[in-house]
């Protein structure tokens, strides 16, 4: 098993601003007040799987279609100019009611900070802050919606609400750390397949899945290295992937 001296040497090599560049979280990064970071960083969030250039792409001709101003793009209400935007499985009407929720919300309300708090306090977390869009989407929308804000319910690994969380409870210089209601000992591990698949060869993971429980078990590994702030080894475990394909490609060239 990777010792915590190799991962603590990885985080200190990868949680750098040069990282910023080439991530989704690069789009939280553009705002310039608390509700510009937290609505960029929803919505990268919610388009951040697949191919990384395709959904980079699609979110900046997004945030282009909102003027790169996004708060006041939410809070005026007018998404006619998203019809025909599709990805992968979310076509417009799909994505069209998550903007509309997100003007109810912040019309109602301080917004996103205010329903992941008040959520914060309840037995089951991500699921009331998801079942506040459940509560509230049109029967015009088609599975790509549920797609973009996954039930937990059903056992996934919820990666891109915990990345989500990642990116606006830890601190910089990656991170933004703009919301103070969590602390970094209470986040979870981001999941994915790169991110599971690096885990079990660096032998902190040994369930298959890469389900909430594999989060679970993974998470709870992190924290025997660090209590305080277990989910700085995402960028360890992104590190020792690319590192590890590097390896790779390059004994295929020899």
């Amino acid at each position: 098993m990777i010792t915590k001296q190799e991962l603590d040497n990885l985080v200190i090599k990868y949680e750098k601003e040069d990282f910023i560049k080439d991530d989704p979280i690069q789009f939280p990064h553009r705002g310039k007040s608390k509700e510009d970071i937290e609505l960029y960083g929803f919505i990268a969030s919610l388009f951040a799987y697949g191919n990384r250039k395709m959904f980079i792409a699609k979110l900046n001709d997004l945030f282009n279609r909102a003027d790169n101003d996004i708060t006041n793009y939410v809070k005026n209400g007018d998404f006619s100019n998203l019809k025909g935007v599709e990805y992968r499985f979310s076509k417009d009407n799909d994505i069209i009611p998550i903007f509309e929720i997100l003007n109810k919300l912040y019309t109602e309300s301080k917004g996103l900070e205010e329903l992941f708090k008040y959520a914060f306090g309840k037995e089951d977390f991500l699921k009331t802050v998801v079942d506040y869009f459940y509560s509230r989407v049109p029967k015009s929308a088609g599975q790509g919606f549920y797609h973009m804000i996954p039930n937990p319910d059903n056992g996934g690994a919820m990666k891109r609400m915990n990345m989500y969380l990642r990116w606006l409870v830890r601190k910089p210089p990656v991170d933004l750390g703009i919301w103070t209601f969590m602390k970094p000992k209470d986040l979870l591990i981001p999941l994915d397949i790169h991110v599971g698949r690096v885990s079990r060869t660096m032998g902190l993971l040994t369930r298959k899945s890469n389900d909430f429980k594999a989060v679970l078990e993974l998470t709870e590994k992190l924290r025997e290295f660090c209590p305080a702030d277990p989910v700085k080894y995402d960028f360890a475990m992104f590190a020792f992937g690319v590192e590890l394909g590097r390896n790779v490609k390059e004994r295929s060239l020899n």
